[in-house]
């Protein structure tokens, strides 16, 4: 009898790959994504290949790059043609369970301007089934809340506020007055543990999805105080926000323009005039946000060792995105600095413990998790797909003709909630950048602006751009080929494998 093989894909939102103690957080405490991490293989050099949620998200879960699923911004639709994880799922006789959200647009052809998914920021990615969406608008969290009989304010966004206030001045220790037993991380585990509860003997794939540490940077109690501030990492920024803002045009955008109410409901300013000890206490409360769902990731494996299905069962943690938390005097998930786009990747792999515990240093991507689940259930990548499978670093065997960069990129046209674009003087099309980046250089190329380039040993921070510097012209011309390269290498190829011959059609072996 074939053996039983499950899946678990755990992706929480937007914790970045410094916030991880395997590579370096002593401050954290983790013990469940510790065990993970001593389980499993952590990869030190992993990033999304794209920013913010939606786009991240996509490429995460259709294995392609942004420059060929195009859903290039938050509520810019998903082309319903592409192939994605569940869907090549579904192939393979899985019915992929999904709890969370992926922050999908749809594709209009598919239906007409009235769907109200074209009113929300996103919805759920076609393929999957929902056994405990957050979307749209958190309905199915704020329901059940009210189901467990608590009484939601007016504004029901309220609930992650102090008891009593109707705003925040900014980051603070206050607990928010949603308990920790009824927050938004405590429903998505009662939402996995009831899916995995349902499944009896039969192998499952669940995409385990948590909202945090997104903002709103409120926790409840204890998690609102574990942390002091002072034990936080210390700030990677200039002097002052002005110096940081002469270094590019789009950097000069944001540290303008990003304000301190998406992080902290209701607060006023912006985001470049917080001081040390306000971005001290945001990132404990982060740090108290990582603590609270790794508690409810204890549940969730304690369930799979009680039940015999840890052995039996596929684990891999990501994020979709990280976060700047005040580094470069910026907030969120934007531009090209490494803290919005280094993420975690841990992958336990029950049929291959020699790797055990150890940290993976080759260049890893968002889009190689597809190919991963598929090539570890016995399935093949669709041709388009971008990615690679990691099942063979995971087993200590490092392909030959392994990637030697990184590449990602971002979308910055208008969206409804900002305008760099028209701030910039850009076309839609213009206003995008990739990256190619090594363990030596970093490599900013904008389609419409002037270009970046940083000195990672010299300069790990990118402070200083060296683009301009006649004495690096031939590093800029070197990377720009290279980012060149990577792009007609990986344009989109769903059909090109295929030819007509005077004997009928022709598949070829890529």
């Amino acid at each position: 009898m074939a053996r039983r093989k499950n899946v678990l894909l755990i992706v929480v939102d937007q914790w970045r790959a410094d916030f991880v103690p395997a590579l370096g957080a002593d401050f954290l405490r983790t013990p469940n994504l510790d065990r993970l991490c001593r389980e499993g293989v952590t990869f030190r050099n992993h990033v999304t290949t794209t920013v913010p949620c939606g786009p991240a998200r996509a490429s995460l879960l259709t294995g392609l790059y942004l420059m060929n699923h195009r859903a290039v911004q938050n509520t810019v639709p998903l082309d319903a043609r592409h192939m994605n994880l569940g869907k090549a799922l579904r192939q393979i006789g899985y019915d992929p369970a999904l709890i969370g959200y992926t922050t999908t647009t749809p594709d209009p052809r598919t239906s007409g301007a009235r769907d109200p998914r074209f009113t929300t920021l996103g919805d759920l990615m076609e393929g999957f089934r929902a056994v405990g969406a957050f979307e749209p608008s958190m309905d199915g969290y704020f329901g059940w809340l009210a189901q467990k009989g608590y009484e939601l304010p007016a504004n029901r966004e309220n609930i992650w506020l102090p008891e009593g206030e109707d705003s925040v001045p900014g980051a603070t220790d206050r607990p928010s007055r949603i308990p920790a037993a009824l927050s938004d991380t405590a429903y998505f585990t009662e939402r996995a543990l009831t899916y995995l509860k349902g499944k009896g003997g039969k192998p499952w794939f669940l995409h385990l999805g948590y909202w945090r540490p997104h903002p709103p940077f409120i926790a409840p109690a204890p998690y609102n105080t574990l942390y002091s501030p002072a034990a936080m990492p210390a700030l990677r920024r200039r002097e002052t926000w002005q110096q940081e803002a002469a270094q590019h045009p789009l950097l000069d955008f944001y540290l303008k323009g990003i304000s301190q109410g998406s992080f902290f409901h209701g607060a006023g300013g912006a985001a470049s005039e917080l001081d040390e000890a306000a971005i001290r206490q945001m990132r404990a409360t982060y740090a108290g946000l990582i603590t609270e769902v790794d508690a409810a990731l204890g549940q969730v494996f304690a369930h799979l060792d009680e039940t015999g299905q840890w052995d039996d069962t596929l684990v891999i943690f990501t994020s979709d995105h990280g976060e700047q938390l005040g580094d470069h005097y910026l907030l969120g998930k934007i531009g090209y600095h490494d803290e919005s786009f280094r993420i975690p990747l841990v992958v336990k792999d029950p049929e291959s413990r020699l790797g055990a515990g150890r940290i993976e240093d080759s260049f890893t991507e968002s889009v190689d998790v597809l190919p991963t689940i598929l090539d570890w259930l016995g399935g093949a990548p669709p041709r388009a797909c971008d990615g690679h499978s990691l099942v063979p670093l995971v087993q200590g065997r490092k392909p030959a003709g392994w990637r030697d960069h990184l590449f990602y990129e971002y979308d910055f046209r208008d969206v409804h909630y900002s305008q760099p674009e028209t701030a910039l003087g850009l076309s839609m099309d213009e206003s995008a950048l990739c990256v190619v980046q090594d363990a030596r250089w970093k490599y900013v190329h904008f389609a419409a602006l002037p270009p970046l380039l940083f000195d990672l040993e010299r300069d790990p921070d990118q402070f200083t751009n060296l683009a301009e510097d006649p004495a690096h012209a031939a590093v800029v011309a070197e990377y720009a080929r290279k980012a060149l390269s990577h792009r007609m290498r990986h344009a989109e190829r769903t059909l090109t494998h295929f030819r007509a011959t005077p004997r009928g059609l022709e598949e070829r072996t890529p």
